[in-house]
């Protein structure tokens, strides 16, 4: 049931509808929403080895896959502290430097057992020989595809991020890794100066992609692949939302290309780690960290052209979702339980567990709209 302009003055609490503020103007153009995505999260420590380890970095946990009895996971996982980027190309910069992909085990999503390098870093002169880092998983008429950026010795500021792909038979592996990178950056942006370690003189910034591209996420939708992934501009700003990080897509008809990149990106003004899952025959996104869109949930019927559904708070980073909850028809769903990261110190992070809900009253508000709707 449409609200009225009656309502929504009485609703908004405006007192006089002849002295509108900004504010008040804003809100009645804001387009109806119901409540169904609101939520809010608790998150905790995990068991085993997810537990807090002086010395060791584990972060960027893939989505979870319930396999035969136990939950699997991939992330991240680097040792030693970081030095930042110095004169010695050797030192490790990040804590995301120096990678490989791990796989861990759980039989109950609280006490996690690490196995073993699902995909570890390239021979030198390789694409991927410095780093292979934040992991996504996806199974496909049997086949279990790993995606995940890489970055090619040196490590310096100015350093080009591409999309690196491994396959396997099993979640034990082994995996078998494509020998090319999936997706590269736009490249077409222009350094100004030579200094390797300054990433925001520019001539020009060119695409939204045009220095990196991460966080990757593959699915399949409306028969073809399609890789979710954050683009960063060369030479990109702090404006009024924060930093300037959008999200982009492209699709094949092969899981390991080519890509095509969509003419409509970037698909989002916002955002950092990418979390994306099935929803009511379209692709929900839930936009974190950066941009004057953070902190929402947004959604798009084709995959491409979202809209915000809900602003939501406290959202945890680097969300692993658990995919038996993909493709459920009932909102919030897939915030049941998943993922995260902590930074322990700025050297080490470790994976963390979080546990989504809705408040009563959000639930109580819905039911009641529905009735009146009736």
């Amino acid at each position: 049931m449409n609200e009225s302009y009656a309502a929504k003055i009485q609703r908004l609490g405006i007192t006089d509808e002849g002295h509108l503020s900004s504010a008040s103007k804003r809100a009645l153009a804001w387009p109806e929403r119901n409540n169904n995505w609101y939520g809010q999260f608790r998150v905790s420590n995990l068991k085993g080895d997810f537990a807090y380890e002086e010395g060791v970095t584990r972060r960027d946990p893939s989505s979870i896959l319930f396999e035969d009895g136990l939950y699997h996971t991939w992330y991240s996982r680097s040792e030693g502290p970081s030095k930042g980027f110095t004169k010695n190309f050797d030192d490790k910069t990040w804590p995301w430097d120096y990678t490989d992909v791990w796989h861990a085990t759980s039989k109950d999503g609280i006490t996690w057992k690490e196995q073993q390098v699902a995909v570890a870093r390239g021979k030198a002169g390789e694409f991927d020989d410095r780093s292979v880092f934040t992991p996504e998983v996806f199974k496909h008429d049997g086949t279990y595809y790993l995606v995940y950026q890489t970055v090619k010795s040196p490590y310096i500021q100015r350093v080009k991020n591409q999309v690196g792909i491994s396959t396997a038979n099993s979640p034990w592996g082994p995996w078998k890794k494509h020998p090319k990178p999936i997706l590269s950056p736009a490249d077409n942006g222009q350094w100004l100066g030579d200094d390797p370690h300054d990433r925001f003189s520019v001539v020009n910034k060119r695409d939204f992609d045009s220095h990196k591209v991460h966080d990757p996420y593959l699915t399949f939708f409306n028969g073809k692949f399609h890789l979710y992934y954050k683009g960063e501009q060369m030479g990109w700003e702090i404006t009024f939302g924060g930093r300037e990080i959008r999200h982009g897509v492209a699709t094949s008809d092969s899981p390991f290309g080519p890509y095509t990149k969509s003419p409509f990106n970037p698909i989002s003004n916002s955002g950092h780690e990418v979390a994306i899952w099935h929803y009511d025959g379209g692709i929900g996104s839930l936009i974190t960290t950066d941009g004057p869109e953070r902190n929402t949930v947004q959604w798009a019927k084709d995959g491409v052209n979202f809209e915000i559904l809900a602003h939501i708070k406290s959202a945890p980073n680097a969300m692993g979702l658990l995919r038996t909850n993909d493709h459920s028809q009932q909102p919030f769903k897939i915030f049941d339980w998943g993922l995260t990261h902590k930074y322990q110190n700025k050297d080490y992070q470790y994976i963390q567990r979080f546990d989504g809900s809705q408040p009563k009253r959000s639930i109580t508000l819905v039911t009641y709209k529905l009735k009146c709707a009736k």
